[in-house]
């Protein structure tokens, strides 16, 4: 535990929380079905068999460390009532799954300064959230972000405790007890990452921490310590401690406030054999299936003739459609995007199955030659999602129309949304980051080629005059 941490990837911080009695929890939170790691807690309360007593000096040593420690983050000072607290715990705690403090900042203050209640979130439209959430991943999270709020406001009542909390759509076990506990001064307690390194390393337990059965072992262990008088600082500082000092690689176990109380730093002090870094166990994670895909980013060049080699107009518009509302990047604003096989990543192929793909969408034959006025590679884009790797063969398609392009929509296909977007649009627009990523290859590549021209066209009338000369 370093006496100069530097910051992790999933530091917490929060609002000290104030001290008035705290509810205590009727029972441990249920596991669900859909909850992630983080949000699994013991479907059964009481303490684990094998569980040493708290040691009763623990709580006040960290809550001390905490007190003098804790960074300043926004988060922490939110400002108003209860549910304005809760609403921000709220915000912050979904943003901070999965993404690293440092990103997440700018994120939350954006999102604060345009939503600064639950009440104004609510009412806004699942394309603007889309918009202000752009680049932080997960989108699932900020679909469940706006869904939640909209329920809280038509019950016209924030939950206050973690049992309630779990009702609201997209709220776990992990962020019902952040919130609870941190806002509403509930007695009940968070597991995180950080808090299953710290409770691992208090404990020396060895066992697989993605099993339901170590999980909820550590659920259970996480309840016992929580401080009944002040159990969302006290949350607050188990994942900060996490966060900081107990790193997963490099703990600074001479600064640490509950040196005297960690297992494993006893263990190793006694066995060279053993690391305070052997807890928790590391599970190697499932290697990504990979997908291939073509994309193509179609360009509406209208009014311009076929001999036309400009790759920019002033009235050019990109065709963007709109993902189905379930599964991966749900109801999210795309390029046309098919996938094909390994063995199909040709470029003939590929032009195949996109033109195949096109057609159903467009009321003309994307084949034709005379309204294609450009269709070249742009070059490929590998995104990594959690589970997927993608590889994506990017190609610009400019078409000329010169009836515009609102009749390329097929109104009989309802279940596609399709969407014409001017490039000013595109660039304000929520787009994914491998999407945003496929458009800016695109711009630098028709931006090299309008280079190209330009300079041939200079060398041309350079030609030209010397030969009238």
């Amino acid at each position: 535990m370093a006496k100069n941490p530097e910051a992790a990837d999933n530091r917490r911080g929060r609002p000290p929380t104030r001290r008035p009695q705290p509810r205590r929890a009727k029972a441990a939170p249920a596991v669900s079905s859909s909850a992630d790691i983080e949000d699994l807690a013991p479907s059964v309360p009481g303490a684990a068999a094998t569980a040493a007593a708290v040691p009763a000096a623990l709580r006040p040593q960290l809550l001390r460390w905490y007190d003098a420690h804790r960074r300043d983050l926004p988060w922490r000072r939110a400002s108003g009532g209860e549910e304005e607290r809760a609403y921000a715990v709220w915000v912050s705690e979904v943003m901070l799954q999965q993404t690293r403090v440092p990103v997440v900042v700018g994120y939350y203050e954006r999102w604060m300064a345009r939503w600064p209640t639950v009440r104004g979130l609510a009412a806004a439209t699942q394309e603007e959230v889309n918009e202000m959430w752009a680049g932080l991943g997960y989108y699932r999270r900020a679909r469940f972000l706006l869904e939640g709020a909209k329920q809280i406001v038509e019950k016209e009542e924030f939950p206050r405790t973690a049992s309630a909390l779990r009702e609201v759509r997209g709220i776990g076990d992990y962020t019902a007890g952040a919130i609870a506990s941190i806002a509403f001064n509930e007695a009940v307690p968070v597991v995180d990452g950080n808090v299953v390194r710290v409770i691992s390393r208090l404990y020396a337990i060895a066992d697989n921490p993605k099993e339901s059965s170590t999980m909820k072992r550590f659920w259970e262990l996480a309840g016992q310590l929580v401080d009944p008088l002040r159990p969302g600082d006290f949350n607050q500082a188990m994942m900060e401690l996490g966060a900081t000092l107990c790193s997963k690689t490099k703990p600074g176990c001479s600064g640490c406030p509950v040196k005297s109380h960690c297992q494993a730093l006893a263990l190793s002090l006694e066995s060279s054999s053993v690391q305070v870094t052997d807890y928790p166990r590391v599970v190697p994670k499932a290697k990504p299936r990979s997908d291939f895909a073509a994309v193509c980013v179609v360009q509406i060049a209208q009014g311009l003739g076929e001999e036309v080699t400009d790759t920019k107009g002033s009235d050019d518009i990109f065709l963007l459609i709109k993902r189905p509302e379930e599964g991966l990047l749900a109801g999210l604003w795309e390029f046309p995007l098919v996938l094909v096989d390994e063995g199909k990543t040709d470029l003939l192929n590929r032009r195949k199955a996109m033109d195949k793909y096109l057609t159903k969408l467009l009321s003309n034959d994307v084949g034709w030659k005379s309204d294609v006025i450009l269709r070249e590679d742009v070059g490929e884009h590998v995104h990594i999602f959690s589970h997927i790797r993608l590889t994506m063969h990017v190609e610009l398609m400019i078409i000329n129309l010169k009836d515009g392009g609102d009749r390329l929509c097929k109104k009989e296909d309802e279940s596609t949304k399709l969407k014409f977007a001017n490039e000013s649009s595109v660039d304000s627009m929520g787009l994914t980051s491998g999407i945003r990523k496929v458009y800016n290859m695109v711009k630098a590549f028709k931006e090299k080629r309008l280079s190209a021209s330009e300079r041939s066209q200079v060398s041309t009338r350079k030609r030209s005059r010397r030969s009238n000369q």
